[in-house]
């Protein structure tokens, strides 16, 4: 049975507003810290994000092994204590992405997050169809995560009016693809969000999207919010304004091919005391000393903590 259709509005309206990726955090021994990972969830949700994403690329999917991925999932759901939703990523082969999603939903999360596939041999049209088998096995409303233009607007309409689908992360800095794709889409249930975080959150509204991702959150949450109220008030000037202020912090995560997306998180917060340990591998695991000291400089700038000292 589906959730109720109030459920999936409460969901659609929470993909509106700010769609918080957290971190992981690892022991020394490289084990997975719970509880420390959940007090980050709990702080998220305290600070008035709308929707908290567990098993996110922020948390570090890809390295996780599966029973790690079901576990950030209850905790998450458990520190979230009803403050914010909180969404399930899932994915790998379609089995067990629908299993991990069953599992989700049995740990009280109110979505899943379906990741773009990886497989180098997979099909455009047959990746719609991966997000759409997933929407049909599950019970949760489930949010497509779409990270390349290979999908053609025709998949993408299928998707994203799919019954089951809350919502589209579009990844992609295609603005012709997405603006077609909202244009195909007006009148339908289809709800795009912006999947590249807040600095590109303006442009992804001004072309009828809404809501976005981010991994500050992380760090500063209400610099997060602070875009989003800009964003929904229309108010493009305080937006830009927002934006510039964290400009150095989202290029810092840029480098090595975004290689150091999470490392800049993890080791801001290493910086304000929360100890979360290193990226595993293939991410980098940590930063080289002058961008450390570039990243203490910009967290120290923003004012709102202490940053620690060395």
């Amino acid at each position: 049975m589906r959730r109720d259709q109030n459920h999936g509005d409460r969901v659609r309206s929470a993909l509106r507003g700010v769609s918080g990726v957290h971190v992981t955090a690892w022991k020394d021994d490289g084990e997975a810290d719970w509880a420390l990972t959940g007090k980050i969830v709990a702080g998220i949700a305290q600070a008035g994000i709308h929707n908290i994403v567990s098993a996110g690329n922020t948390g570090e999917f890809y390295p996780m092994t599966t029973d790690e991925v079901v576990r950030s999932h209850a905790v998450a759901a458990e520190a979230a204590a009803g403050k914010a939703l909180v969404t399930a990523g899932i994915g790998r082969s379609l089995r067990e992405a629908v299993a991990t999603g069953r599992l989700a939903a049995s740990a009280g999360c109110d979505a899943v997050m379906v990741h773009h596939p990886l497989d180098p041999f997979a099909a455009p049209q047959s990746q719609a169809d991966y997000v759409i088998a997933i929407a049909e096995a599950l019970d949760l409303p489930v949010v497509a995560y779409i990270r390349s233009d290979a999908i053609g607007v025709k998949d993408l309409v299928r998707v994203a009016t799919h019954a089951n689908v809350a919502g589209v992360k579009f990844a992609s800095p295609n603005m012709m693809l997405l603006s077609e794709c909202v244009r195909a889409t007006l009148g339908t249930s289809a709800n795009w969000i912006c999947g590249l975080a807040e600095g590109w959150a303006a442009p992804f509204y001004a072309l009828g999207a809404r809501g976005f991702t981010s991994g500050l959150i992380n760090v500063a949450p209400e610099r997060s919010l602070a875009i989003w109220r800009a964003l929904e008030a229309g108010d493009y000037a305080t937006a830009r304004a927002e934006v510039d202020a964290i400009a150095g912090f989202e290029t810092l995560r840029t480098k090595y091919g975004n290689g150091a997306n999470v490392t800049v998180v993890k080791e801001a917060l290493g910086m304000l005391g929360a100890n979360v340990g290193p990226v595993r591998l293939p991410g980098l695991p940590e930063l080289n000393a002058a961008e450390r000291a570039e990243l203490r400089s910009i967290v120290s700038g923003w004012g709102a903590v202490r940053v620690a000292a060395e």
